[in-house]
């Protein structure tokens, strides 16, 4: 087991690989970045892998600390109600196996102000153009 962190971008997913390619683009940009923290990707629904068989893995490789960052610009339905229950689900069966595992979810990305500087920025460029 390592108590190293292991970090889970959550996305919402999509059949069309076009939407699912620029989340791969940011992993990937986002990896080179990370140092030693190891980074992955998984997604809601619709797409995979799915945020369960993210975790699952995780801690099948020994990790004991996960925690989610939604790529999401707000905390709608899924994040307030479906993602919590997801988490004590997955909690659950790990403490039934013996397994003491903490996965922490964050507030969705979009909350944070960095991003929506990032949005504003971006939106008076092209109406400026």
């Amino acid at each position: 087991m390592t108590n190293k962190p292991a970090v889970i971008l959550l996305a919402h997913g999509s059949r069309d690989p076009h939407w699912v390619a620029p989340f791969t683009v940011m992993l990937e940009q986002i990896r080179q970045q990370s140092g030693s923290t190891r980074v992955e990707l998984a997604y809601l629904e619709l797409s995979p892998p799915s945020l369960e068989q993210m975790v699952e893995g995780l801690v099948g490789e020994g990790v004991v600390n996960i925690e989610i960052i939604p790529l999401f610009f707000a905390a709608g339905r899924h994040l307030r109600k479906d993602v919590p229950i997801k988490i004590d689900e997955l909690q659950q069966t790990f403490l039934n196996q013996g397994k003491d595992v903490k996965i922490e979810l964050h507030s969705p990305i979009g909350l944070e102000p960095e991003v929506a500087t990032a949005i504003s920025q971006t939106i008076h460029r092209k109406i400026n153009q």
